[in-house]
């Protein structure tokens, strides 16, 4: 009975259009830095898009009428539902290494494409702390200081040292990962 109540008041609020008409011009508005912010994790237009997706559709179900509080939360969404992807495709890749150790080594081609530098860097920042992965992209992401803070829900001072410790984080992490 409840989840009915909930469904038709729902489909009141939608018949006004009211909430649509909201509801799309908060979607159009933050768009583009979401797929942006997405596509600086992932690296891929398409996955970007997904979580886009992903992300409006859990704002439209978490601020019901009242988007422009979703601003911010849009953004760190982003970031932690791209690292999210980047976490899955870890774990695949992981079962898949089991598999292969069964089969033949990769070949030199398939190592050198290994390390290139871009997935070195997604691999670091899937080890990361999340929160220290999206003052990073954020700002790698030309967010300005205010901008983060206000995503994060921090004062704006706090943003330096988050984001200094968060670089030194990645060094140690992208050192560990050069090692041999």
């Amino acid at each position: 009975m409840g989840l009915q109540a909930r469904h038709d008041d729902r489909s009141d609020r939608l018949e006004d259009g009211s909430v649509l008409e909201t509801f799309e011009a908060f979607f159009r508005r933050h768009h583009r830095i979401v797929v942006r912010l997405a596509q600086n994790v992932l690296g891929d237009p398409g996955a970007a898009q997904d979580v886009a997706q992903e992300v409006f559709l859990a704002a439209y179900r978490r601020f019901p009428g009242d988007y422009e509080r979703a601003a911010g939360w849009v953004r760190v969404a982003a970031v932690h539902t791209a690292l999210n992807v980047l976490r899955g495709e870890r774990r695949r890749e992981q079962r898949q290494v089991l598999v292969q150790a069964s089969a033949d080594p990769p070949g030199p081609e398939e190592t050198v494409l290994g390390r290139e530098a871009r997935a070195e860097l997604r691999r670091v920042l899937r080890r990361l702390p999340r929160r220290s992965a999206a003052v990073l992209v954020m700002r790698h992401s030309g967010m300005s200081y205010l901008e983060i803070a206000d995503a994060l829900g921090i004062k704006v001072g706090n943003v330096g040292t988050l984001l200094r410790r968060a670089e030194s984080a990645l060094r140690k992490e992208m050192d560990r990962e050069t090692r041999p």
